[in-house]
């Protein structure tokens, strides 16, 4: 699977914007999708995941401001990001894993190439 990520950019804290993630295979109803993201200096970190059937799964950080969702007729996954805050500034990724442990970085891969969000307040 290769991934064309987009919807980041420079916005002001309180900011909403979405983050989109199309795939080049229309195999993506077999994977669970996760979003994780870099910031300067830090560790990648595990942001959000939605299951094959639907069910989501959040960090703390994001949870109630932050949405996952996907279109699999469109080969889609997406991150709606409401209320924005400067520590959410990093890149953002997308990626694919058959696993449940879904907030573990080691078992996704076909990682997206990223996206920059940063938010200033």
């Amino acid at each position: 699977v290769r991934w064309v990520e987009s919807g980041g950019q420079m916005v002001q804290a309180g900011d909403s914007l979405r983050l989109s993630c199309a795939a080049s295979e229309d195999t993506l109803s077999d994977y669970h999708l996760g979003w994780f993201r870099q910031a300067p200096g830090k560790e990648r970190e595990f942001v959000a995941a939605i299951s094959t059937s639907g069910r989501t799964y959040y960090a703390d950080s994001v949870k109630g401001r932050f949405t996952i969702s996907r279109d699999n007729a469109k080969n889609t996954m997406y991150l709606q990001m409401n209320n924005v805050k400067p520590e959410d500034t990093a890149v953002y990724y997308c990626a694919v894993t058959t696993l449940t442990a879904f907030s573990l970085e080691s078992t996704y891969y076909y990682w997206g190439q990223g996206t920059q969000v940063t938010v200033s307040s």
